[in-house]
């Protein structure tokens, strides 16, 4: 633990947030983990494909929020009905590399999260202590008032991880708060769920960013000045997708897009000194463009039990704009899943935020089958493309075009005390390690309250 957390400077803070793609709205709240289950049986009538007039039924995945009642091994399992828009839930885990990438071999995982929907308001938060990111939507019809709360404050030095290997000289404490406000449109689109929405936003948005030197900062390092922000975003997204009763996607499409600018008020040239210098002129103001779209459905021939699904995340700045506080990040950890958590893109066994680009694709084609209404076993093919954050001999910052693809495995259960457990093993092809291949596995434990 101590590794971890040492390793380097928030890593272990970090990591909190990953947790939000995961946290599932709740299924596990009225008692469904079988791992309680005291008697043996049978699989479930609609499993077994007859009904009481002795008619053949195709089978049906439980789905999300829907009440069940089934025969597992010859236990009654009753599930009742789940109000989706009332959720608490708790997710803990780790991610753990082989070999490490940079320093770190192992990085934990924890969150909070909470969901609410009334008539005319919502809110969603994800809490991890330093790193928060709360929304609160007030609504007057399909108009709404959306406010918005983001900090990445983590109070140890950061250090950067580029070609698999961790820049001493980079160390720094540096973080963000921002805030944004503004007017949004939502509509309610099939099959109507909680999640099921079509959104508009425009937002404006106030934040601050500071930057400390640590005891490891190289001398040659120079720091950007602590400055407020200024920005606006547009944001687009758009769910349709139906989840089953451990919050998978099963059935329909989503899609999204994010619009970002930003302007730092108080500005100076800063980095390393005199290869590495970003400049004032190409620094001090930035646009990020980043969309996803992503489906799943059946397979032709199979049955239910059977789904397909596809994601595509794509991204581009300017490259000589972006670096180490505003570049596009990619990271690993829980597969997105939640739908605000979509947006996401996930390269699996990366550490969180450890990619930086400037541009890029990242496609995954996954096949999941069911193997009981309550396992879930996928595997799923992640191709990437990016010009990506590198260094030179000389430590000049510059982005090279690399491409990379990892295999993943995983399977989704249900666990004691009501809760759910992922584990999850990718092997990325180089990507991740500068050319050289590895491994990483990922446990998860989510409990709704």
């Amino acid at each position: 633990m101590g590794e971890w957390i040492a390793g380097k400077g928030g890593t272990f803070i970090f990591s909190l947030v990953l947790a939000s793609t995961l946290l599932c709205p709740g299924w596990t709240k009225h008692g469904i983990a079988l791992a309680d289950q005291k008697a043996e049986a049978s699989a479930p009538q609609e499993e077994r494909g007859v009904a009481a007039s002795d008619k053949t039924v195709a089978y049906h995945t439980p789905l999300a929020g829907e009440p069940l009642h089934t025969v597992f091994m010859g236990k009654s399992v009753d599930i009742p009905a789940l109000d989706r828009g009332r959720v608490t839930a708790l997710t803990l885990g780790g991610v753990f590399y082989t070999p490490k990438q940079g320093d770190t071999f192992a990085t934990p995982i924890g969150a909070l999260f909470l969901k609410r929907v009334w008539e005319e308001s919502r809110t969603r938060d994800v809490i991890s202590i330093f790193v928060n990111d709360l929304e609160y939507d007030r609504s007057f019809g399909n108009l709404e008032l959306v406010t918005r709360f983001e900090n990445n404050t983590i109070p140890f030095g950061q250090r950067e991880v580029v070609n698999n290997q961790e820049i001493k000289t980079s160390d720094t404490e540096w973080g963000t708060v921002i805030a944004s406000v503004g007017p949004g449109l939502r509509y309610k689109v099939a099959p109507f769920q909680v999640d099921n929405d079509l959104r508009l936003q425009l937002l404006g948005k106030v934040g601050y960013l500071y930057a400390k030197r640590t005891s490891d900062t190289g001398p040659n390092l120079v720091l950007p000045p602590d400055t407020l922000l200024y920005g606006v975003k547009l944001r687009g997204r758009y769910d349709g997708m139906r989840r089953n009763l451990l919050e998978l996607p099963h059935t329909g499409m989503a899609a999204g897009f994010d619009l970002d600018y930003m302007y730092r008020d108080k500005w100076a040239n800063f980095g390393t000194i005199p290869n590495a210098l970003f400049t004032k002129a190409d620094t001090r103001d930035y646009l990020q463009l980043n969309g996803y779209l992503m489906g799943v459905g059946g397979i032709p021939g199979l049955s239910e039990k059977n789904r397909l699904l596809f994601s595509l995340h794509g991204g581009t700045t300017r490259q000589r704009s972006a670096d180490r506080y505003n570049a596009i990040t990619i990271g690993g950890g829980p597969l997105p899943g939640e739908s605000d958590d979509l947006c996401r893109p996930d390269y699996p066994g990366t550490m969180f935020n450890q990619v930086l680009v400037a541009d890029y694709a990242l496609a995954a084609l996954e096949y999941r089958r069911e193997l009981a209404f309550f396992i879930y076993l996928h595997l799923r093919e992640t191709l990437i493309w990016a010009d990506r954050a590198a260094v030179t001999d000389t430590n000049k910052f510059y982005f090279k075009s690399t491409t990379g693809a990892a295999t993943t495995i995983g399977l989704d259960t249900g666990f004691f005390w009501d809760s759910e457990l992922y584990l999850g093993y990718s092997w990325d092809s180089g990507f991740i390690r500068n050319g050289e291949s590895g491994s990483g596995v990922i446990l998860t434990w989510n409990k709704s309250f």
